[in-house]
């Protein structure tokens, strides 16, 4: 009897730990679902504060018409197939090597030459030995190192094209390379008039859509600020006006286009004034510059440079130039590249200087802050980790009607947003803290696949879930995509959480 009643006592004191477990289970997950609400603000699960993606993104209806009518106008022949293949000569184009790569490489080279000719010749030192081995390793940095090509250094191409065209071929053959530059003054306008009609039927809507997709982060998670001024560096065909333009309208009092090309500027503003040259812009206040204000005391509230620090030839032309666009910034700094992993470096050393130059800037001592689409400003764990697929993200548009079917496509991009804070970073109060998706979301039965950049830094697998995570953030993580924000809650499972190889 005393055995029996002994296992009887240790059964009923499990089944009572049991039942505290579970009581303390359902108080801490009825304490989730109550940050949970608050997190929400009222709002349904499907536009919960997180979400900052659009939908497939239209031109304007008068950007679509002017463009249009410029490309009926000029007439280009093959201008689809001219235009697909600019957008992939674009999307494969890499930074320029730097000089010190070279020199690195070539040091390399020398010692792996220098040792293959030691073995080789054994008997004694070849007088000849530096000679060849300087011309072994020209010959080797030539066949193996990237050469970037300025899109400018195809006028002869296509000038002899031109030539070919008007049944000119024999004078081109006859023609030297001096000749030929200087018959290239006599056409540049014609040339550049058509790379850039080329290029606006590549990469008008995707441009527009990449800076929309940008720009409305700032607008739904800061609906207070309203920009006074925009300043657009490279702003090439003026998506980044005219995406402004949609998010903010008239509120906008000016715009400062800058871009070193003045036959863009020019097709620019043909746009703004609807394919034709009626003096009655669609946008007001549209100033197209050459070069950037000289006076580092003039700011903007919104400062853009989309797909063109790509564009710059060197590290030390990068840095530069963005040092100056942030000490030009007000508010916001709005940076895309191209979804690519120079894209992403690109982006990043930016962020890295912005960060560390803070001290350099005299004339405004407010920090530099990063508000998208990192959620800290620890180094990029894709960066630390080298990671096969770079930090990007996506965004369905429709592109000009040049064809008769037209189908949706995606743009692919990077993007970096860095905002100006004159107060230090108060305590956290909540219980959760905001993850970039930074992939697609899987959407499984009974739970949702996510792989997320947290606030400390870290990249982290999540299989989100009713029991472990709550109905709210499991609805939540279900209407979320690719690049949206996620609440993770102090409360979870630990156990759910992998970190990624």
């Amino acid at each position: 009897m005393y055995l029996l009643g002994s296992r009887m006592y240790v059964k009923c004191t499990r089944c009572h730990v049991a039942l505290c477990l579970k009581d303390a289970q359902r108080c801490q997950s009825s304490a989730a679902h109550l940050e949970q609400h608050d997190f929400l603000k009222g709002a349904p699960h499907r536009k919960h504060p997180g979400v900052t993606n659009l939908k497939t993104v239209r031109l304007p209806e008068q950007l679509q018409v002017a463009a249009q009518s410029v490309l009926k106008r000029a007439d280009v022949k093959s201008l689809s197939e001219k235009a697909h293949k600019l957008s992939n000569f674009l999307w494969s184009r890499k930074r320029a090597t730097e000089t010190s790569q070279l020199r690195e490489k070539a040091v390399l080279l020398e010692k792996k030459f220098l040792e293959q000719e030691r073995d080789i010749h054994t008997d004694g030192i070849d007088r000849k030995l530096e000679a060849r081995i300087r011309k072994r390793v020209l010959s080797e940095l030539r066949r193996t190192t990237y050469h970037r090509t300025p899109l400018r250094y195809k006028c002869i191409i296509v000038l002899k094209q031109f030539f070919i065209d008007w049944g000119c071929e024999v004078l081109c053959v006859l023609l030297d390379n001096s000749a030929l530059i200087s018959l290239r003054c006599w056409h540049v306008s014609r040339y550049d008039e058509d790379l850039g009609l080329v290029y606006m039927a590549a990469r008008l809507a995707g441009g527009y859509a990449a800076v929309l997709r940008a720009l409305n982060e700032i607008k739904k998670r800061d609906p207070v600020f309203v920009p006074y001024s925009l300043l657009d560096f490279g702003s090439g065909l003026g998506t980044g006006t005219w995406a402004s333009h949609t998010l903010w309208g008239d509120s906008l009092k000016e715009y400062v286009c800058v871009d070193s090309s003045g036959d863009m500027n020019t097709l620019a503003e043909q746009l703004l004034r609807g394919g034709n040259d009626v003096d009655n812009p669609v946008i007001k206040q549209v100033y197209f510059r050459q070069f950037l204000p000289v006076s580092p005391k003039v700011q903007f509230d919104l400062v853009i440079a989309a797909f063109s620090l790509s564009e710059l030839a060197t590290l030390d032309e990068r840095l530069n130039v963005i040092f100056t666009l942030w000490r030009k910034t007000n508010s916001y700094l709005v940076l895309v590249e191209n979804g690519t992993k120079d894209g992403h470096q690109i982006l990043m050393e930016a962020r890295d200087t912005i960060l560390k130059r803070e001290d350099d800037v005299k004339h405004d001592l407010r920090r530099p802050s990063i508000f998208a689409p990192c959620t800290h400003e620890l180094p990029c764990p894709k960066l630390i980790k080298q990671h096969v697929v770079p930090c990007n993200f996506s965004q369905f548009y429709y592109p000009l009607p040049l064809l008769k079917s037209q189908e949706r496509q995606q743009e692919k991009l990077s993007y970096l947003i860095i905002s100006r804070s004159d107060e230090e970073k108060p305590q956290k109060t909540e219980r959760w803290d905001m993850a970039r998706l930074i992939s697609q979301v899987r959407r499984r039965p009974r739970h949702v696949q996510c792989q997320l950049c947290c606030a400390n830094g870290e990249l982290k697998q999540l299989a989100v879930t009713a029991r472990c995570h709550g109905k709210d953030m499991y609805r939540c993580a279900r209407s979320s995509d690719w690049g949206d924000l996620l609440p993770v809650f102090h409360a979870e499972d630990d156990n759910t959480e992998n970190k990624t190889r």
